[in-house]
């Protein structure tokens, strides 16, 4: 995955954030929001597409475009930094490839115990029991 080819598919867009600020909330636009066409993307195979598809299921818009934001600070630069950093890291967790579960046996000694303690736990509750006299 050529990172320099993907940052160009990207689109910013800069808007008013809420929050601390006082006065330089008004008017000065800080938060920053990050558009990727998910559909329409070159850099990916159509295998990656639908993995990052069913990974980003929740976070996709109907047209297939994820938005992701940032006004954590009150600069539009580090803003643009971190959603930036944020898209990578979700890209990257999306494409990384799943192992294989190997199924391990339970061991012997756990088996062990297990029917022990049952025992245990049916012979103090039995010894609740009144005794029966015929």
């Amino acid at each position: 995955m050529d990172l320099l080819e993907l940052t160009k598919e990207l689109n910013y867009k800069a808007v008013r954030s809420s929050g601390s600020g006082g006065q330089n909330v008004n008017k000065v636009a800080t938060k920053v929001e990050l558009y990727f066409d998910l559909k329409a993307t070159l850099i990916f195979n159509d295998e990656q597409k639908e993995k990052l598809k069913t990974y980003l299921k929740n976070r996709l818009t109907k047209e297939g475009v994820l938005i992701l934001s940032c006004g954590e600070t009150r600069s539009q630069l580090k803003n643009k930094t971190i959603v930036t950093h944020r898209f990578f890291e979700l890209i990257e967790e999306g494409l990384k490839e799943e192992k294989d579960r190997l199924p391990t046996k339970v061991p012997r000694a756990i088996k062990q115990k297990r029917l022990q303690n049952k025992r245990k736990t049916s012979e103090k509750k039995a010894n609740r029991k009144p005794p029966k006299i015929d």
